[in-house]
């Protein structure tokens, strides 16, 4: 039987399109397909791990605390503590034995009632914020006369503090360096051979960027957020929550920051910063690294920073006032070290004023007007009713930021 020539185009177009549509549906079944699991890849702080999934190590019972959001600074309780050291004036003498009656507390001129009080006897956790970048490097050339790294100037300070200070094991000592970002070498330890593996990383490295972003540090060790990994650990995901200080709660808590104070471009500015310390009511004992270079070559520097990025003489003096007003306002202390053989002394004198803090705490009532408020702690060290401000000096945080109104952004 013959076919005409419109059968024939017919029974050829069938034949094309089915064999088209054979070819569109193989195609559609070796495309990758979406994911049938619900797990996320990325979780937030807090949520449920799923089965099968790989958990961290719990930090010990004291020292668990959610992950803070970085972006919150406020204030979420009530009770503002006060950590504060006094020694006196002339001598230097730190005053122990002083009970909860030796102590006033003031805000805005106004009287409080202090609401709990603790000697110096609590364990203490300590965070070293550690300025790692190829300016402090270069600052350090000056101390060591280039027979030593310039590396050590910062690694001297870490090293001595926790080989000698930090006592397990009751004490808890986290370390984070920080160039362009802050990088924690160890969560809070006690266990001296971590510690040691935290000052051999140090020696056996060397700074990798120029910039020094000081602010985003200090926010990051206060109130926590998401950084990278902690480096003494066999983690597989490059970034990891890190609770901060202000997680850690029952303790005395205090930072220890080893810097020159430059900060080059944080993603907060000065201002914020000084808003989370205040905050934060943790005493910041600082030791600054730039002293001896800026006295060796102040008169070499320019003025404002050079075209090349070298800091000029503005900026060391910023960076000095910046370091200053971070201690004072927290409690703490500010010691620019000139040469290497003033550490000893200097760690020995921070060592005295963490084991001397006395624990105060008031509650300021249901305020909420989003101000800052001056703090004012006095002494009265004989007990004969009269304050002793004049002979003792009353060292503790300046002032506290209250929440803002219900509704207000």
């Amino acid at each position: 039987m013959r076919f005409s020539n419109q059968a024939r185009a017919f029974f050829a177009s069938i034949i094309v399109f089915s064999l088209l549509a054979s070819l569109s549906f193989t195609l559609g079944q070796s495309r990758r397909q979406p994911p049938t699991s619900i797990e996320k890849k990325n979780k937030r702080p807090g949520e449920a791990p799923q089965p099968g999934e790989k958990t961290e190590e719990p930090l010990p019972p004291d020292l668990t605390g959610k992950p803070q959001e970085a972006e919150k600074v406020t204030v979420t309780t009530q009770i503002v503590n006060v950590d504060t050291v006094v020694y006196h004036k002339k001598s230097g003498q730190i005053v122990t034995g002083l009970k909860k009656e030796n102590f006033s507390i003031q805000v805005d001129g106004g009287p409080q009632t202090i609401t709990n009080f603790s000697t110096p006897d609590a364990p203490i956790t300590v965070a070293m914020v550690v300025e790692y970048s190829k300016w402090s490097e270069r600052f350090g050339r000056a101390a060591g006369g280039g027979w030593d790294p310039g590396t050590y100037e910062v690694i001297r300070p870490v090293a001595m503090f926790l080989q000698q200070f930090v006592k397990p094991p009751d004490d808890y000592v986290s370390v984070v360096a920080f160039d362009l970002r802050p990088t924690t070498l160890t969560d809070f330890t006690n266990d001296p051979t971590r510690i040691s593996q935290v000052i051999n990383l140090l020696l056996r490295n060397y700074p990798a960027f120029r910039e020094t972003n000081l602010f985003d540090a200090l926010k990051f060790t206060l109130v926590g957020g998401r950084g990278d990994s902690v480096v003494l650990e066999d983690s597989k995901s490059e970034k990891s929550d890190f609770g901060g200080l202000v997680s850690v709660q029952g303790r005395r808590r205090a930072i220890i920051l080893v810097a020159s104070g430059i900060d080059t471009f944080s993603k907060i500015n000065y201002g914020d910063a000084r808003k989370i310390a205040q905050n934060a009511g943790i005493p910041i004992y600082i030791i600054g690294t730039a002293e001896l270079f800026y006295k060796k070559y102040e008169m070499f520097l320019p003025p404002t920073d050079s075209l090349t990025g070298m800091p000029g003489r503005m900026t060391f003096l910023q960076a000095k006032n910046a370091l200053g007003t971070f201690a004072k306002e927290t409690g703490g202390a500010y010691y620019p070290v000139t040469f290497p053989g003033e550490l000893p002394s200097v760690l020995s004198t921070i060592n005295a004023l963490l084991r001397s803090q006395y624990s105060l705490a008031f509650n300021p009532g249901d305020v909420h007007d989003g101000k800052q408020h001056k703090i004012k702690v006095s002494v009265d060290v004989n007990g004969d009713g009269v304050v002793d401000d004049k002979e003792f000096v009353i060292q503790a945080r300046q002032f506290y930021n209250a929440p803002k109104p219900d509704g207000a952004k």
